[in-house]
């Protein structure tokens, strides 16, 4: 027997991002692209011939069971909490939430799933996961990550994400041995004690480098984006699986891919 097409809603359908997922979601063949919106798209079609609307209402109204969020945080806190009264999944690549965001949705979405994640570009969770496993075997680590010029956020949610990852792995980093900083910032934001460094460069989309060093040997982990539809898989997974999360809030691409 042939599984039900899951029906989803798009929320930011206007935008580079929202319009990349609502035509590989209109292209997948286990997906039903029901709904999209986008206040600032008005009068517009989403991929696929989809009108964009400019009320979450919509959402409701074509009984999608799982809302796309490719916002920007402001807009993503009122938006998910409605979201989550409704009793509908969310799967939000919205980048800026903090720790006190993730509270709020880990207490709003009693009855359905919210999947959070820093980065849906498969390569990159990879990426953290071989951080993290390679941390306990260093005694340096630095993170070096590569945007597009018009991301809004430093450091980007992925190296925020992996720095705390791999601090959990090990805490046994030695000392910066700097002791004369010539200008401020040269040696990175320190994350969970892990010195991260943002580039914003124009022509660039996104990219992350882990290099790792102990003892006469150091290890590079590198993933690179050349589109901005790398992401697009693994959105896809986690709006298949969406149902089958457990209600509430889960943070990472991890709990789709098996990791």
């Amino acid at each position: 027997m042939t599984a039900p097409l899951v029906a989803v809603g798009v929320v930011g359908a206007g935008g580079k991002v929202g319009r990349a997922v609502c035509a590989a979601i209109a292209a997948d063949p286990e997906l039903h692209l029901v709904a999209a919106v986008d206040p600032h798209h008005a009068g517009t079609d989403a991929p696929g011939g989809l009108p964009i609307s400019t009320e979450l209402a919509a959402v409701v109204d074509a009984r999608a069971t799982v809302v796309v969020d490719f916002t920007v945080a402001p807009a993503a806190r009122a938006t998910l909490p409605w979201v989550a009264e409704r009793g509908l999944h969310a799967v939000v690549g919205t980048t800026g939430l903090d720790d006190a965001d993730l509270d709020r949705l880990r207490a709003a979405f009693t009855t359905s799933s919210c999947l959070v994640a820093p980065n849906f570009a498969i390569g990159a969770v990879l990426l953290m996961r071989f951080a993290e496993l390679a941390a306990p075997w260093f005694d340096t680590a630095e993170i070096v990550e590569v945007h597009h010029d018009a991301k809004r956020d430093a450091p980007s949610g992925t190296a925020i994400a992996t720095a705390r990852r791999m601090a959990a792995a090990s805490d046994r980093w030695a000392p910066d041995p700097t002791e004369d900083v010539v200008a401020e910032g040269a040696r990175g934001a320190l994350v969970a004690g892990i010195p991260v460094h943002a580039v914003r460069m124009r022509g660039a989309v996104a990219n992350q480098e882990v290099v790792l060093g102990t003892t006469g040997q150091t290890l590079t982990l590198r993933h690179d984006t050349t589109d901005r539809t790398c992401f697009t898989p693994g959105v896809l997974l986690a709006v298949k699986r969406a149902a089958g999360l457990p209600a509430g809030l889960t943070v990472g691409l991890d709990a789709v891919l098996d990791l």
